[in-house]
């Protein structure tokens, strides 16, 4: 019999961000967004910067995450990234100047590394103006 529930646990470096049971889990994985229902098949995946969601009961929550890694289990997922903000705590305002400055620096790269810095700023910041515009 398959379990009703998944555990959710989401750290950062910094933090413990979620400790939740849930009914459905979207995470953006290395080659494109993929679902978690309970009892899925163990898993290891690379997450790339993106929008996660989860699901408990009805309610849906967001978060902008960036790079890391999730262990899926039938019963758990254990996510690690840098960083992960819930749609509540994102300052939208400061996001769309990230957005401003990411911008100008791809307008200027000068360099490979330079590029790739501010491909990922940018990616961060739209991730961040998207998720903060989904507050249940």
């Amino acid at each position: 019999m398959l379990p009703e529930k998944l555990r959710l646990e989401l750290v950062t470096p910094e933090r413990r961000v979620l400790a939740e049971d849930v009914q459905e889990v979207v995470l953006p994985g290395e080659v494109g967004y993929f679902g978690v229902l309970p009892g899925h098949a163990p898993l290891l995946s690379s997450l790339e910067i993106g929008e996660m969601m989860y699901r408990i009961g009805n309610r849906k929550e967001f978060l902008a995450i960036s790079d890391g890694f999730a262990e899926i289990l039938p019963e758990k997922i254990i996510i690690l990234v840098n960083t992960a903000e819930k749609a509540e705590e994102i300052n939208s305002e400061r996001a769309r100047g990230s957005l401003g400055r990411a911008q100008e620096r791809l307008r200027k790269w000068e360099s490979n590394l330079d590029f790739w810095r501010a491909r990922a700023s940018l990616q961060k910041a739209f991730i961040r103006i998207r998720v903060s515009g989904k507050i249940s």
